[in-house]
C-alpha cells in the first residue's frame, strides 16, 4: 500500500526549501494564490456528469473514456507532466496499488498535455502499467474547467531551471491542468473529486482506492 505519498511529496519540499533562492519561493507561492484566487481550474463537482473524451495513449492507440466506463468505475487523473516530480510521484504511487484498483473491478487512467512522445518517456521511467494519454492543448482538461495559465514570472523561473514545458506539450502556450483526481462511476457520474490549485496538494493514492471499492 501507498500511503507515503504525501510524507515523500513533504520531504521534496523540505530540501526544495533549503535550496530554493528566496525570491524564487516567493514567486512560486504568488503564484499558487493568485490562481486560488481566480477562476481558473476550479475543476468539475462530485454529481456532475464527466465529459466524454477519445484521447491517444502513449503509443498513439486512442482511448474513449466512456469504453473503460463499460468495464468498471475509473480512477481519472489530471497531472502536469513528466518534468514535474510530484506528478512523478503521484504516478508511481498509482502503480504500486494498480493491482488492488484492478482487483476492486477499477481502471486508472492519467492524462496529461504532454506530446505523446512525453507521455511515453514517462510511462518507461516509472514503468507505469496503466492508461497514460496525451491532451495535447488541454483541449479535455479545458471541459472538466482545470486549465490555467502561467504567469510570465512563473515561466521565466522554469525556464531558467531548464524546464522546457512548451517542448512537452507541443506548443507554446503555457497552460497547464491543476492537478486534479476524480473516481468516475460506470454511467458517468462523478462521485469523488479532489482539485487543489497547489501543484504539490495531491489525493492521497490509497484513500482514492478506498473510494473506488465504494462504488
Amino acid at each position: 500500500m501507498s500511503t507515503a505519498m504525501k510524507q515523500k511529496v513533504q520531504e521534496y519540499v523540505e530540501k526544495f526549501n533549503e535550496k530554493a533562492p528566496d525570491e524564487v519561493k516567493q514567486k512560486m507561492k504568488q503564484a499558487i494564490d493568485e490562481l486560488e484566487n481566480s477562476p481558473e481550474g476550479n475543476g468539475l463537482e462530485k454529481g456532475e456528469k464527466a465529459p466524454n473524451f477519445n484521447l491517444p495513449d502513449a503509443n498513439g492507440q486512442t482511448v474513449e473514456l466512456y469504453e473503460q466506463l463499460k468495464q468498471g468505475p475509473v480512477i481519472l487523473t489530471f497531472y502536469r507532466g513528466g518534468w514535474c516530480p510530484f506528478c512523478n510521484m503521484e504516478l508511481r504511487a498509482y502503480q504500486q496499488i494498480i493491482g488492488e484498483i484492478h482487483e476492486a473491478g477499477g481502471q486508472l487512467v492519467a492524462v496529461s498535455p504532454e506530446v505523446p512522445d512525453h507521455s511515453l518517456s514517462t510511462v518507461e521511467k516509472n514503468n507505469l502499467e496503466y492508461l497514460v494519454l496525451s491532451d495535447v492543448g488541454n483541449e479535455v482538461a479545458n471541459q472538466y474547467n482545470l486549465v490555467y495559465q502561467l504567469p510570465d514570472y512563473l515561466i521565466e523561473i522554469y525556464k531558467n531551471n531548464g524546464l522546457k514545458v512548451d517542448e512537452h506539450n507541443g506548443d507554446d502556450a503555457w497552460t497547464l491542468p491543476v492537478s486534479a483526481t476524480y473516481v468516475i462511476d460506470t454511467d458517468g457520474t462523478i462521485v469523488y473529486q479532489y482539485t487543489k490549485s497547489d501543484y504539490k496538494d495531491r489525493a492521497e493514492p490509497s484513500e482514492v482506492l478506498e473510494v473506488l471499492k465504494q462504488v
